[in-house]
Protein backbone atom coordinates (compact mmCIF):
# COMPACT_ATOMS: atom_id res chain seq x y z
CA UNK A 1 0.00 0.00 0.00
CA UNK A 2 3.00 2.25 0.91
CA UNK A 3 4.89 1.56 -1.88
CA UNK A 4 1.84 2.31 -4.15
CA UNK A 5 0.99 5.51 -2.30
CA UNK A 6 4.55 6.64 -3.10
CA UNK A 7 4.41 5.51 -7.20
CA UNK A 8 1.29 7.44 -6.89
CA UNK A 9 3.32 10.55 -5.70
CA UNK A 10 5.99 9.94 -8.05
CA UNK A 11 3.79 9.86 -11.30
CA UNK A 12 2.09 13.30 -9.98
CA UNK A 13 5.31 14.92 -9.79
CA UNK A 14 6.50 13.30 -13.32
CA UNK A 15 2.88 14.58 -14.78
CA UNK A 16 3.35 17.98 -13.13
CA UNK A 17 7.11 18.56 -14.33
CA UNK A 18 6.18 17.20 -17.94
CA UNK A 19 3.54 19.78 -17.79
CA UNK A 20 5.31 22.80 -16.84
CA UNK A 21 7.85 21.90 -19.56
CA UNK A 22 5.49 21.72 -22.08
CA UNK A 23 3.69 25.53 -20.90
CA UNK A 24 7.36 26.46 -20.68
CA UNK A 25 8.29 25.34 -24.46
CA UNK A 26 4.74 26.39 -25.75
CA UNK A 27 6.04 30.20 -24.66
CA UNK A 28 8.60 29.94 -26.78
CA UNK A 29 6.84 29.17 -29.74
CA UNK A 30 4.72 32.31 -29.32
CA UNK A 31 6.44 35.33 -31.87
CA UNK A 32 6.34 38.76 -30.23
CA UNK A 33 4.69 41.24 -31.93
CA UNK A 34 7.40 43.25 -34.03
CA UNK A 35 8.29 46.96 -32.52
CA UNK A 36 6.19 50.04 -33.74
CA UNK A 37 7.99 51.52 -36.69
CA UNK A 38 10.52 53.99 -36.28
CA UNK A 39 8.51 57.06 -36.25
CA UNK A 40 10.20 59.11 -38.94
CA UNK A 41 10.67 58.14 -42.43
CA UNK A 42 13.41 57.46 -44.86
CA UNK A 43 15.07 61.33 -45.94
CA UNK A 44 13.10 61.63 -49.05
CA UNK A 45 16.21 62.22 -51.14
CA UNK A 46 19.60 60.67 -50.69
CA UNK A 47 22.80 61.56 -51.75
CA UNK A 48 25.02 59.17 -54.46
CA UNK A 49 28.24 58.75 -55.80
CA UNK A 50 30.18 56.76 -58.50
CA UNK A 51 31.17 53.45 -57.46
CA UNK A 52 35.03 53.91 -57.32
CA UNK A 53 36.85 52.43 -59.79
CA UNK A 54 39.95 49.26 -58.72
CA UNK A 55 37.70 47.65 -56.87
CA UNK A 56 38.41 43.71 -56.25
CA UNK A 57 36.65 41.63 -58.84
CA UNK A 58 33.75 39.92 -56.54
CA UNK A 59 33.16 43.12 -55.00
CA UNK A 60 32.66 45.40 -58.22
CA UNK A 61 30.45 42.88 -59.48
CA UNK A 62 28.70 42.77 -56.05
CA UNK A 63 28.06 46.71 -56.23
CA UNK A 64 27.20 46.60 -60.11
CA UNK A 65 24.62 43.46 -59.56
CA UNK A 66 22.61 45.60 -57.25
CA UNK A 67 22.96 49.32 -57.47
CA UNK A 68 24.30 49.82 -61.14
CA UNK A 69 27.24 52.53 -61.42
CA UNK A 70 26.41 54.55 -58.58
CA UNK A 71 25.74 53.45 -55.15
CA UNK A 72 23.65 55.76 -51.91
CA UNK A 73 25.47 57.56 -49.54
CA UNK A 74 24.12 56.60 -46.37
CA UNK A 75 24.81 58.16 -42.90
CA UNK A 76 22.71 56.52 -40.83
CA UNK A 77 20.04 53.29 -40.04
CA UNK A 78 17.06 52.28 -37.88
CA UNK A 79 16.69 49.12 -38.15
CA UNK A 80 13.75 46.83 -36.43
CA UNK A 81 13.07 43.64 -36.92
CA UNK A 82 12.25 39.98 -35.13
CA UNK A 83 14.99 37.40 -34.08
CA UNK A 84 15.53 34.03 -32.71
CA UNK A 85 18.51 34.44 -29.65
CA UNK A 86 19.96 31.78 -27.16
CA UNK A 87 22.41 34.30 -25.21
CA UNK A 88 24.39 30.77 -23.16
CA UNK A 89 21.43 29.36 -23.05
CA UNK A 90 20.25 26.25 -24.49
CA UNK A 91 17.37 26.74 -25.90
CA UNK A 92 16.12 29.17 -28.69
CA UNK A 93 13.86 32.33 -27.35
CA UNK A 94 11.83 34.67 -30.30
CA UNK A 95 13.05 38.14 -30.02
CA UNK A 96 12.74 41.56 -31.35
CA UNK A 97 15.17 44.25 -31.75
CA UNK A 98 15.67 47.79 -32.98
CA UNK A 99 19.60 48.87 -34.06
CA UNK A 100 20.31 52.26 -34.51
CA UNK A 101 23.49 53.23 -36.29
CA UNK A 102 25.20 56.42 -37.23
CA UNK A 103 27.15 55.01 -39.86
CA UNK A 104 30.24 53.44 -39.18
CA UNK A 105 30.65 55.56 -36.29
CA UNK A 106 28.48 54.76 -33.28
CA UNK A 107 25.52 52.12 -32.69
CA UNK A 108 23.27 50.75 -29.94
CA UNK A 109 21.41 47.55 -29.83
CA UNK A 110 17.80 46.89 -27.90
CA UNK A 111 16.20 43.65 -27.62
CA UNK A 112 13.54 42.06 -26.53
CA UNK A 113 13.47 38.04 -26.06
CA UNK A 114 9.74 36.83 -25.17
CA UNK A 115 7.88 34.39 -23.51
CA UNK A 116 4.23 33.78 -24.59
CA UNK A 117 5.10 37.02 -26.41
CA UNK A 118 5.95 38.72 -23.54
CA UNK A 119 9.07 40.29 -22.54
CA UNK A 120 11.71 38.33 -19.92
CA UNK A 121 14.84 39.19 -20.54
CA UNK A 122 16.21 42.89 -22.41
CA UNK A 123 19.61 43.39 -23.74
CA UNK A 124 20.84 46.97 -24.38
CA UNK A 125 24.47 47.56 -26.15
CA UNK A 126 25.88 50.38 -26.98
CA UNK A 127 29.22 51.22 -28.79
CA UNK A 128 29.64 55.78 -28.46
CA UNK A 129 32.01 57.03 -28.88
CA UNK A 130 34.73 54.42 -29.20
CA UNK A 131 33.72 53.13 -25.92
CA UNK A 132 31.74 49.93 -25.52
CA UNK A 133 28.65 48.73 -22.84
CA UNK A 134 27.15 45.80 -22.95
CA UNK A 135 23.91 44.75 -20.43
CA UNK A 136 22.68 41.45 -21.02
CA UNK A 137 20.40 39.58 -17.91
CA UNK A 138 21.92 36.24 -17.13
CA UNK A 139 25.58 37.03 -19.28
CA UNK A 140 25.86 40.35 -16.80
CA UNK A 141 27.30 43.78 -17.40
CA UNK A 142 30.40 43.99 -19.40
CA UNK A 143 32.82 46.57 -21.15
CA UNK A 144 36.72 47.09 -21.42
CA UNK A 145 39.02 47.10 -24.49
CA UNK A 146 38.34 43.76 -25.55
CA UNK A 147 34.33 44.43 -25.63
CA UNK A 148 35.12 47.54 -27.51
CA UNK A 149 36.91 45.85 -30.21
CA UNK A 150 34.29 43.44 -30.29
CA UNK A 151 31.66 45.94 -30.82
CA UNK A 152 32.69 47.80 -33.59
CA UNK A 153 33.29 44.50 -35.29
CA UNK A 154 29.34 43.90 -34.45
CA UNK A 155 28.71 47.24 -35.86
CA UNK A 156 30.45 46.76 -39.59
CA UNK A 157 29.10 43.62 -39.77
CA UNK A 158 25.73 44.82 -39.16
CA UNK A 159 26.16 47.24 -41.96
CA UNK A 160 25.90 44.97 -44.44
CA UNK A 161 22.00 45.88 -44.44
CA UNK A 162 23.51 49.29 -45.99
CA UNK A 163 26.65 48.01 -47.62
CA UNK A 164 27.41 51.12 -50.26
CA UNK A 165 28.69 51.98 -46.45
CA UNK A 166 31.93 49.68 -47.72
CA UNK A 167 32.71 51.82 -50.97
CA UNK A 168 31.60 55.50 -49.34
CA UNK A 169 33.32 55.74 -46.00
CA UNK A 170 37.23 56.56 -47.28
CA UNK A 171 38.47 55.09 -44.33
CA UNK A 172 37.42 51.37 -45.30
CA UNK A 173 39.27 49.30 -47.63
CA UNK A 174 39.20 46.17 -50.01
CA UNK A 175 41.96 44.04 -50.85
CA UNK A 176 42.20 41.38 -53.46
CA UNK A 177 41.81 37.81 -52.46
CA UNK A 178 40.24 35.58 -55.75
CA UNK A 179 37.24 35.77 -57.89
CA UNK A 180 34.92 34.90 -54.64
CA UNK A 181 36.78 36.48 -51.46
CA UNK A 182 37.78 39.66 -51.21
CA UNK A 183 39.22 40.88 -47.60
CA UNK A 184 37.27 44.26 -45.95
CA UNK A 185 39.89 46.20 -43.88
CA UNK A 186 37.71 48.63 -41.36
CA UNK A 187 38.98 51.59 -39.16
CA UNK A 188 39.43 50.93 -35.62
CA UNK A 189 40.44 53.72 -33.14
CA UNK A 190 44.07 54.29 -34.38
CA UNK A 191 44.20 50.42 -36.26
CA UNK A 192 42.32 47.95 -38.53
CA UNK A 193 39.92 45.42 -38.67
CA UNK A 194 39.82 42.79 -40.77
CA UNK A 195 37.01 40.65 -42.58
CA UNK A 196 37.13 37.90 -44.85
CA UNK A 197 33.70 38.42 -46.83
CA UNK A 198 32.71 35.22 -49.60
CA UNK A 199 30.38 35.49 -52.28
CA UNK A 200 28.20 33.48 -54.00
CA UNK A 201 29.72 32.54 -57.50
CA UNK A 202 26.00 32.54 -58.94
CA UNK A 203 24.44 35.19 -57.44
CA UNK A 204 27.34 37.42 -56.95
CA UNK A 205 25.82 38.22 -53.61
CA UNK A 206 27.97 38.29 -50.00
CA UNK A 207 27.48 34.67 -48.41
CA UNK A 208 29.84 34.70 -45.04
CA UNK A 209 31.92 37.05 -43.04
CA UNK A 210 34.46 36.19 -40.90
CA UNK A 211 36.56 37.75 -38.18
CA UNK A 212 38.21 37.26 -35.24
CA UNK A 213 36.55 38.46 -32.21
CA UNK A 214 37.07 38.42 -28.34
CA UNK A 215 34.07 36.94 -26.50
CA UNK A 216 34.07 39.29 -23.75
CA UNK A 217 36.65 41.08 -21.60
CA UNK A 218 38.10 38.23 -19.62
CA UNK A 219 38.64 36.31 -23.44
CA UNK A 220 42.06 35.22 -23.38
CA UNK A 221 42.23 34.92 -27.14
CA UNK A 222 39.64 36.09 -30.22
CA UNK A 223 37.47 33.27 -31.13
CA UNK A 224 36.32 32.85 -34.98
CA UNK A 225 33.60 34.65 -36.06
CA UNK A 226 31.09 34.37 -38.41
CA UNK A 227 28.01 35.71 -39.72
CA UNK A 228 26.14 34.38 -42.88
CA UNK A 229 23.81 35.79 -44.89
CA UNK A 230 20.83 33.38 -45.16
CA UNK A 231 17.92 35.48 -47.15
CA UNK A 232 17.94 38.11 -49.33
CA UNK A 233 14.34 40.39 -50.55
CA UNK A 234 13.51 43.89 -51.78
CA UNK A 235 13.26 46.36 -49.06
CA UNK A 236 12.37 49.92 -50.24
CA UNK A 237 12.88 48.37 -53.66
CA UNK A 238 16.78 47.76 -52.73
CA UNK A 239 17.99 43.87 -52.79
CA UNK A 240 19.08 43.90 -49.01
CA UNK A 241 20.47 41.05 -46.97
CA UNK A 242 17.32 40.86 -44.75
CA UNK A 243 17.96 37.05 -43.14
CA UNK A 244 21.15 36.45 -40.78
CA UNK A 245 22.71 34.18 -38.78
CA UNK A 246 25.48 35.13 -36.15
CA UNK A 247 27.89 31.58 -35.36
CA UNK A 248 31.16 31.65 -32.66
CA UNK A 249 33.17 28.87 -34.34
CA UNK A 250 33.46 27.00 -30.88
CA UNK A 251 29.91 26.92 -30.87
CA UNK A 252 29.74 25.57 -34.20
CA UNK A 253 26.02 26.35 -34.45
CA UNK A 254 24.27 30.39 -34.62
CA UNK A 255 23.48 31.52 -31.53
CA UNK A 256 21.09 34.64 -33.19
CA UNK A 257 19.39 34.84 -36.29
CA UNK A 258 18.01 38.31 -37.19
CA UNK A 259 15.37 38.89 -39.61
CA UNK A 260 14.89 42.70 -40.57
CA UNK A 261 11.38 44.05 -41.42
CA UNK A 262 11.62 47.63 -41.51
CA UNK A 263 15.01 50.21 -42.44
CA UNK A 264 15.04 53.85 -41.92
CA UNK A 265 18.15 55.35 -43.46
CA UNK A 266 19.66 59.06 -42.97
CA UNK A 267 16.89 60.05 -39.91
CA UNK A 268 18.96 61.99 -37.26
CA UNK A 269 19.64 59.96 -34.78
CA UNK A 270 21.91 61.94 -32.69
CA UNK A 271 20.17 61.61 -29.58
CA UNK A 272 18.64 58.50 -30.16
CA UNK A 273 21.76 56.76 -30.43
CA UNK A 274 22.57 57.75 -27.45
CA UNK A 275 19.68 56.42 -25.29
CA UNK A 276 18.24 53.23 -24.12
CA UNK A 277 15.13 51.16 -24.90
CA UNK A 278 12.76 51.29 -27.69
Amino acid sequence: MKARKTMTVVAWIVGVLVMLLFVGWLGLQVQPAPFPDYPVASASSIATMALPAGLPAPVDRFYRTVYGDSVPVYTSAVLTGRARIRPNIPFWMPARYRFTHSAGRDYRHYIEACWFGVPVLTVNESYIDGASLMEIPIIGTDSGPKVEWSASQGMWAESWVFPTLFVTDPRVKWMAVDDDTALLVVPFKDTTQQFVVRFDSATGLPTWTETMRYKASSSAEKTLWMTEALGYSELDGVLTNTVGAATWMDDGTPWAVFTLEDARFNVDVSDYVRAKGL
